[in-house]
């Protein structure tokens, strides 16, 4: 996987203003990847069978820069399960795949989003949780909930504004072996005397709840940008612990590119120092 001329890319939509070509680019150039690409392509649900098709390599048939794997952002996550070869344990369980990495003309499927969250909460040092609430219920509260049981929790709150709509996310649990008790937002603030919480709902959503979370011992928000939102900075400033959504896309990114490449000696430091860069330039106003 580590040859010459390979190509990689994210797929998504919208996709613009996705970090994960910097975060790639920066490990490709310092392990030495001389012709690995990395690209973003604008794709819906709709495009997606036939956009896999063209990318998919033909086994037996070497073209030039074929391609390594793909990475895959919203609303593609749970679309693209039934279009793989093969799909990893993990990816079954949380009903979504992130990646997708090409070997021998077939697609393998996994999931890595569950590691950055496991590895962001480690790396900022917060202490594996007694108890864990969840704000909403798409397909990064499935890796939440994943990440959870990974760290030992056999029973999590979920928040969400419509309980009915929670139908993907409570089959997770199911196949996860967690407890799940679905609650509305209406009782956010009964529900918060939890080790930690993790809001994974759109933009600055959580920011509306930020006087109530403030004193929760800690928070991640898979928000990167702006940073910090309204809700990290009240929990920080009440002593709380806060993770940001970058870590976890920091570290999802380097285990793509382990998988893409088959090589561990991924630099993780320059790949943050890269998405910190374009996060700062993106914030930075210009004229």
């Amino acid at each position: 996987m580590t040859g010459e001329g390979m190509r990689a890319a994210v797929l998504g939509s919208p996709i613009e203003h996705s970090l994960s070509p910097y975060l790639h680019r920066a490990a490709y150039a310092a392990m030495g990847l001389e012709g690995w690409t990395y690209e973003a392509f604008e794709c819906d649900e709709r495009r997606l069978p036939g956009l896999l098709a063209q990318l998919r390599p033909v086994r037996g048939q070497a073209g030039p820069r074929p391609w390594a794997g793909l990475s895959l952002t919203m609303p593609l996550k749970r679309a693209v399960l039934p279009l793989l070869d093969t799909v990893s344990e993990l990816a079954v369980q949380v009903g979504g795949a992130n990646t997708v990495v090409f070997r021998d003309g077939r697609g393998h499927g996994d999931n890595t989003d569950v590691y950055g969250i496991e590895r962001a909460l480690a790396e900022a040092g917060v202490p594996a949780p007694g108890s864990a609430l969840v704000l909403g219920g798409g397909a990064t509260a499935a890796s939440a909930l994943a990440a959870l049981r990974g760290l030992g929790l056999d029973e999590v709150t979920l928040v969400v504004r419509d309980p009915a709509r929670a139908g993907q996310t409570a089959a997770v649990a199911r196949r996860l072996g967690v407890a799940l008790r679905v609650e509305r937002f209406e009782a956010l603030e009964a529900l918060l005397k939890v080790d930690l919480v993790v809001s994974t709902v759109p933009g600055r959503a959580a920011d509306a709840y930020a006087d109530r979370l403030a004193g929760v011992p800690a928070l991640f928000d898979v928000v990167y940008s702006p940073w910090p939102t309204r809700a990290a900075l009240a929990v920080r400033q009440a002593g709380g612990k806060v993770v940001g959504g970058f870590a976890m896309l920091l570290h999802q990114a380097v285990r793509q590119v382990e998988l893409m490449t088959g090589r561990a000696d991924v630099p993780v430091e320059a790949m943050r120092a890269a998405g910190e860069a374009e996060l700062l330039r993106r914030a930075t106003p210009t004229g």
